[in-house]
């Protein structure tokens, strides 16, 4: 909101309004703004939820130091939604295709974490909201979000962005490079391919999936191919965070970690010269993402005031449902999604050790008539606590793993 008015005002020459035209400035106040929301505000939200008695159930797993937390405020996920909506609207182009993408992923999922918890808190229930809900919920969504980015025309890229210029000044004083310029950008087009890593020619096509159906066949199978891994991803990197939200700061310190990755590779994305120098398809008005990122890491970096071993208060479904859809959706409109198993590796690995655990215990039981177990207890934190770390021990040393997994995705640019 506060993009278009400054961007009003501009055309009259006052002082300052011209900075709303710059990414850097813009994220730079959306960092701040978040941190200070989550901050100042989020105390306020605590008091609010202990006066309410909306403090989190305990189940009795025999972990040290857990039933210590039972009564601590849940639900603390409005800090974390609030904090990126609110920057998001004031800096934020918010006709920006992407931006509305993540706007409505951000209270689709934060809607269905908030009935979930509520349930848990008010109806006393501490199953929540049934598993086949939250499934229908988030498959809505990675319909929404597949069919979009596969009908609407303002999401284009140039897949290989070569600049026909060397340098600014040329780009000034050369007129016939400026026709060249506009040529560049009028070659963008829709496409069905996305990042692949490790590759030398690093884009993979959806379109081949269904090669086999002839030229008539791929051209209707293909978007439901797409449609379908797009559900696939959300819904699993959604309930990945939502495992992985089980120690204090957990979930929230790896999506800080992930968020300022998303902003990097969103910003390269959308800078023809980086993406050229990369050699990554150029994605066009995705600039503004790099808005919502800053706001995504000053929200979770300031909801860790609070939420810090030991919490103050628990983000509860509310926000890690919300925060892994976020992820996933950003991955998959910057065409990143590919990166996603080394970017989330945490949460890919707490979904893994849970579908281990539950498939071995299943075959065993039905074998030799008695369940056995890989892992002490699923997900893969909890393992580590029964074996006697301490809890901050564990969350730190996954922090280092997902800042390691971080770098890896960086680094997935440039080797191939």
């Amino acid at each position: 909101m506060l993009y278009h008015l400054f961007l009003y005002l501009d055309q009259f020459d006052i002082p300052g309004a011209g900075m709303f035209k710059y990414i850097t400035f813009r994220s730079a106040m959306a960092v701040i703004t978040s941190l200070i929301l989550s901050m100042l505000y989020g105390k306020k939200i605590i008091n609010v939820l202990q006066k309410k008695q909306i403090g989190e159930t305990i189940r009795d797993l025999d972990l040290e130091g857990q039933m210590q937390k039972k009564g601590t405020p849940t639900m603390g996920g409005l800090i974390i939604l609030g904090s990126i909506l609110i920057p998001t609207l004031l800096f934020a182009d918010i006709t920006n295709i992407y931006i509305i993408l993540l706007i409505i992923t951000t209270v689709w999922l934060g809607i269905i974490g908030f009935v979930d918890d509520y349930i848990k808190v008010f109806k006393k229930n501490k199953e929540g909201l049934r598993s086949r809900s939250k499934i229908i919920g988030q498959v809505g969504l990675g319909f929404i979000v597949g069919v979009t980015m596969f009908f609407s025309s303002d999401i284009v890229v140039r897949e290989k962005a070569e600049l026909p210029i060397e340098n600014d000044t040329e780009l000034i004083q050369n007129s016939a490079q400026k026709t060249e310029i506009t040529d560049f950008f009028s070659n963008e087009k829709k496409s069905t391919k996305t990042t692949i890593p490790f590759f030398k020619n690093n884009e993979f096509d959806y379109s081949w999936i269904v090669s086999f159906l002839g030229e008539k066949g791929r051209k209707y199978g293909v978007w439901i191919v797409f449609i379908i891994i797009v559900i696939f991803i959300i819904t699993a990197v959604s309930n990945g965070a939502n495992l992985t939200d089980g120690l204090d700061g957990l979930a929230t310190g790896v999506s800080a970690i992930t968020a300022s990755i998303l902003g990097i590779l969103a910003y390269v994305s959308s800078n023809f010269i980086l993406a050229n120098y990369l050699n990554i398809m150029f994605i066009p008005n995705s600039a503004e993402l790099v808005i919502f990122a800053s706001a995504l890491f000053g929200s979770t970096v300031g909801f860790l005031w609070f939420n810090s071993y030991p919490a103050q208060v628990f983000m509860g479904d509310t926000g890690s449902l919300a925060l892994g859809g976020i992820i996933a959706v950003f991955a998959i409109v910057i065409r990143k999604e590919l990166l996603i198993p080394i970017l989330c590796g945490i949460f890919l690995i707490e979904n893994i050790s849970v579908i281990l655990q539950v498939t071995y215990f299943k075959y065993t039981k039905k074998k030799f008539g008695a369940g056995r177990r890989i892992f002490k207890m699923a997900p893969l934190h909890h393992h580590y606590q029964k074996l006697g770390y301490p809890e901050s021990k564990i969350v730190l040393r996954f922090w280092i793993v997902g800042i390691l997994l971080a770098v890896i995705t960086i680094v997935t640019l440039k080797i191939r």
